[in-house]
């Protein structure tokens, strides 16, 4: 056993696997070390660790840094009464904390850290009267208040409380914890400050994000009282000004010989604190001042004293804040400088200035800044050949990779230079680069094939992901065996890939080869040498028979074998994978048959729950209970039948967020049982089956609804009263049904976020009620179809969202929904079926640049508004196959921005007005058959279409009509004369 207690709390290698020592004597285990131990050993297999009889005896358990996916701290943990230290942290245990720990009397080391923990902290842990370590840190979901109990922890040395959904005031008192030397507590309120004054033992101090006031006298006065006693001062987010700080240290007696780390991040600095800290303190060696207003607009800084860590992230350093008058010392190991507006010019340094810090630097970040010239890489090279991180991602740079930075920067264990635009062949000399462990060069334009691989013998994270590739993945690929992450996405690479590649990959956990022209043949009885966390063979040809070996990968939490050529049966074996995976698509294949009900539970342990895609497929029959456990579920485009088992059933989820079963051959009525889902389902599309009956009173509970699509199915009735609870929706689309009642005025009066409302092709009546007008953030309006009367209102002039004008240069990218890497949790496309130049189309995310009014094929009389001629954001208006009078508003002419424009069959009269001709962008225009008189304006646009645009109107005459109009000038051609000499 570790021999003193700095010995426990220091030894955090979660690399160590010491195994079990037991007593010569009587044979008990008192030590149990299994710290980071091979998760085939131990992943999932709580029950029988902890139900050895031998533990009964153990002092010291660590079994922090495993991966006890879906497991719970036991709770007959409680019995082991001789336990002293207690390590669980990092483990992915979840559930509440168990009461049986309040046992463990003789507990005095307790690190609870870094896992899915949730529920309030047990009282009874305030029994444990010797424990000096309690950390509780970074369990997100632990939440309530601190209870009183734990002030009765007088031997508390060490309390982290940092990372939890903990909040109200802290219990303790003045007198209480007397010997703490570390306390980290975030978002709590600190009624008593003279508790804090009171802690004389305390080293370091942690406070984030207070409710308290940190900037009163009072606070400003209690911090300047510990400074002299502290190592580490970190308060972050506390609202803290450059006058709190001089304050602090308004005398060198303040400056404590022991306050080695500094953390003011996320605070109200500016460039006066920066100066402050370095005239006057000499012995710090971490200062962090991120995300602060810290403004160097000189090159004239002060010297660097003592600084092994210095992070100035997010503040703005637009200066050329590395020439030579910025004199580094030579302890400096990591600079941060991400996110700082940095640009090639921050750069110019000479030679000379460099000397002194070269072989002290050894982690760069410079993330997130406007380099653009491969020049950085030759002042990097130049400024320190020691590096071992370096971090230039999310930058401009562009042209190739410099052929001699690997020869230089041979020491480097970490590159990152994704997500820039550096282009040709990945460069030979990064071979040299034999230390490299992590190497990132993904989403640029590298093109080549993939090449020399033998030398990286340390590497464990590899992604060339999103780049231009090509040629076969080398089989040498398999001599990485340190490899854990291999990313390949996203590129040209084709040809094999089978067992030979990575049958010694041992220690790999992610592997990602989606949207290549891959073959990936494994044999089927191949068993792999990993276990799989992420799997990504997304566009690879997989198939044609199910892949078997997956039966092989236990703890899977992603999986995206989508359009994988796989024409098969899904085995049940592999619907049971569903407890562990998080995050599946195996979309666009030909998946056949049913899937099972199984009685087993989704992981859904995590806020954010399942997702599961099996888009356009061949499964039919019922639709699974168990998959309504998911949060978001996409079975659209394939052959079920049956929802109300899926959805009624007894005990289903209160969290599903997206449902889509659209394009399936569902007859039945929808359910009428949505109340479980009042407060979680934001979308809902059911459209293109062949759905029976009314629209269900309970859908209006779905007070969270955003998108509400039943197109085109065989509903009746009308739209419940209940559906304006619905005051979120965004997108209500019930077109092509059999809907028969008037259109309700509160669509318009509660439903005011709607962007898209299409109630087209059903048997609507009455007129077009005035309530609709209150949309004012429209920007589909179909009403056509339908058996609509009376006149247009008006009010629609006023349509704020429709008298906006907008340039849309984003274009519409239907991209993967979810990746190995990144999640886009809204994964539903909105997508709604419009007549758009004559013919049914589906627009998908139509509200970015769409907008439309269409009231066509109905019974509307009377005169159109001129005030629709003020909606300057129109670019498509139908108002066809209508009963509609007078002349067409000269208005019209200011609507520049429209594409569609038909007013066809109708009894319009009048002359076609001038301003018309001016809309350049005019696509389509028909203003055929109608009572339209006079002459086709000359100039203009309207000279562009053809004779089609105005047939049907017997007065109208001028080109492109063959009539001509009354004045105008004919010419004859002569003709040619007989052979009597006369004309014919």
């Amino acid at each position: 056993m570790l021999s003193t207690w700095s010995d426990v709390e220091n030894n955090r290698d979660c690399c160590t696997w010491k195994g079990i020592e037991c007593d010569n004597e009587t044979g008990h285990i008192h030590m149990l070390h299994l710290r980071g131990s091979p998760r085939r050993y131990l992943s999932g297999y709580t029950n029988g660790i902890f139900s050895l009889l031998e533990l009964q005896h153990m002092e010291y358990l660590d079994l922090s840094c495993n991966d006890f996916i879906g497991s719970q701290i036991p709770q007959h943990m409680g019995s082991f009464k001789n336990l002293r230290y207690l390590n669980l942290s990092g483990s992915s245990f979840f559930g509440a904390i168990s009461h049986e720990l309040g046992n463990l009397l003789k507990l005095e080391y307790l690190d609870l850290s870094s896992n899915d923990l949730g529920g309030t902290i047990p009282s009874l842990l305030g029994k444990l009267t010797r424990l000096r370590y309690l950390d509780l840190s970074d369990n997100y979901e632990i939440n309530g208040e601190v209870p009183y109990q734990l002030g009765n922890l007088s031997q508390l040395r060490y309390l982290d409380l940092t990372g939890t959904s903990i909040s109200g005031t802290i219990p303790f008192q003045v007198g209480n914890l007397p010997i703490l030397h570390t306390l980290k507590l975030a978002r709590f309120k600190i009624i008593d400050s003279k508790w804090l004054s009171s802690l004389s033992s305390l080293t370091s101090l942690v406070l984030s994000y207070l409710p308290n006031p940190v900037s009163s006298p009072q606070w400003t006065q209690m911090i300047g009282d510990l400074i002299p006693n502290l190592r580490e001062l970190r308060l972050v987010g506390c609202s803290i000004y450059d006058d709190n700080v001089s304050s602090w240290f308004s005398s060198r007696s303040n400056f404590s010989t022991s306050l080695s780390i500094l953390d003011l991040s996320h605070n109200m600095l500016t460039s006066s604190t920066f100066q402050l800290l370095f005239n006057y303190s000499r012995n710090l060696q971490e200062l962090y001042l991120s995300h602060n207003n810290i403004v160097l607009s000189s090159p004239q800084f002060p010297n660097f004293a003592s600084l092994v860590t210095l992070d100035l992230s997010f503040n703005n350093l637009t200066s050329l804040i590395f020439q030579e008058t910025f004199n580094f010392n030579t302890s400096l190991q990591e600079l941060f400088l991400i996110n700082c507006s940095l640009n090639d010019g921050s750069f110019f340094v000479t030679s000379a200035s460099t000397k002194n810090f070269s072989s002290s630097l050894v982690a760069l970040y410079l993330s997130n800044n406007l380099l653009k010239s491969t020049g950085i890489f030759h002042w990097v090279s130049n400024f320190t050949t020691n590096l071992h991180v370096l971090w230039l991602d999310e930058n401009l740079i562009g042209g190739p990779f410099p052929d001699g930075f690997g020869k230089v920067m041979n020491s480097l264990k970490v590159l990152a230079l994704n997500n820039n635009n550096l282009q040709g062949e990945i460069p030979t000399s990064l071979g040299y680069i034999c230390t490299l462990q992590q190497l990132y060069l993904s989403n640029n334009r590298f093109t080549g094939m993939l090449l020399n691989l033998l030398n990286f013998t340390a590497l464990s994270m590899l992604d060339l992901s999103n780049n231009q590739l090509i040629g076969e993945i080398p089989k040498n690929i398999g001599l990485l065996y340190e490899l854990m992450s291999l990313r390949l996405d996203g590129n040209y690479f084709e040809g094999d890939v089978n067992e030979f590649h990575l049958m010694n990959l041992t220690n790999l956990l992610e592997l990602d080869l989606t949207d290549n022209s891959l073959f990936v043949k494994f044999e089927t009885t191949w068993v792999p040498p990993f276990q799989l966390f992420n799997l990504g063979l997304a566009s690879c040809k997989l198939g044609p028979s199910f892949p078997s070996w997956l039966h092989t990968q236990r703890y899977l939490s992603f999986l995206d074998i989508s359009d994988a050529g796989i024409d098969d049966l899904v085995p049940e074996w592999f619907w049971n994978k569903l407890q562990s995976i998080s995050e599946m698509n195996m979309s666009s294949n030909n998946l056949k048959g049913t899937i099972p009900n199984l009685p087993i539970k989704l992981n859904a342990d995590d806020n954010d729950g399942t997702i599961i895609i099996l888009r356009s497929n061949q499964f039919e029959g019922e639709i699974p209970a168990f998959l309504s456990q998911a949060s978001i579920l996409d079975l659209s485009e394939n052959k079920f039948s049956n929802l109300n088992t899926f959805l009624c059933v007894r005990n289903t989820t209160t969290k599903m967020r997206s449902l889509d079963l659209s394009n399936n051959q569902i007859k039945e009525q929808l359910p009428n049982c949505w109340k479980h889902l009042k407060t979680s389902l934001e979308y809902l599309d059911v459209s293109n089956n062949k759905l029976l009956g009314k629209i269900p009173q309970s859908m209006g509970t779905l007070l969270n609804l955003q998108v509400l699509v039943l197109r085109n199915n065989r509903i009746t009735g009308g739209l419940p009263v209940t559906l304006k609870n619905c005051t979120g929706l965004v997108i209500l689309d019930v077109s092509k049904n059999l809907l028969s009642c008037p259109i309700p005025s509160w669509i318009g009066e509660n439903l005011q976020q709607l962007k898209i409302l299409s109630l087209r092709a059903n048997q609507f009546f009455g007129s077009v009620p005035l309530g609709l007008c209150y949309l004012w953030q429209i920007h589909l309006f179909d009403l056509s179809r339908n058996n609509l009367s009376g006149e247009i209102p008006k009010c629609l002039g006023n349509i704020t969202t429709m008298k906006e004008r907008e340039i849309n240069t984003k274009g519409i990218v239907r991209g993967r929904k979810i990746t190995s890497r990144e999640t886009y949790f809204n994964i539903y496309e909105s997508n709604v079926l419009f007549t758009w130049k004559g013919q049914e189309q589906v627009f998908f995310n139509p509200d970015v640049f769409l907008k439309s009014i269409d009231l066509s094929s109905n019974n509307l009389k009377g005169e159109i508004p001129r005030e629709i001629g003020y909606l300057l954001g129109l670019v498509s208006l139908n108002l066809a196959r209508n009963n509609l009078h007078g002349e067409i508003p000269s208005e019209f002419g200011n609507l520049t921005g429209l594409d569609f424009l038909d007013l066809s069959r109708n009894h319009l009269s009048g002359q076609i007005p001038f301003s018309l001709s001016k809309i350049d962008g005019l696509g389509v225009l028909n203003l055929s058959n109608n009572d339209l008189g006079g002459r086709i304006p000359r100039e203009g646009h309207l000279q562009t279409f053809d004779a089609s645009s105005f047939e049907g109107n017997l007065d109208l005459c001028g080109e492109p009509l063959s009539k001509s109009c009354p004045g105008d000038q004919t010419t004859t051609k002569p003709q040619e004369p007989t052979v009597h000499g006369y004309i014919d």
